[in-house]
């Protein structure tokens, strides 16, 4: 899985986000993370934003993503 086109397809989903999707394991592109910083998530527990970035990959989850973390933050909780 390219990094870059996931990267990409979370982003199309979520206005003002910033995405960094990683390989937590080398050589192990189906296992990733996905950390997500974006004002959508504001009023949003952890459930909900997880839900919305899955819902963003699709049914990759399905086919070439075998397991992905996710980090779902909105700008200010970076501040923190």
């Amino acid at each position: 899985m390219d990094h870059a086109d996931l990267e990409a397809r979370i982003a199309a989903d979520f206005e003002d986000a910033d995405v960094t999707v990683t390989a937590p394991r080398p050589h192990d592109d189906d296992h990733l993370a996905a950390g997500v910083v974006s004002p959508a998530f504001e009023g949003m527990d952890t459930l909900d934003r997880h839900d919305r970035v899955r819902d963003a990959v699709g049914d990759l989850l399905t086919r070439e993503i075998h397991a992905l973390k996710i980090t779902a933050r909105t700008p200010d909780e970076l501040d923190e």
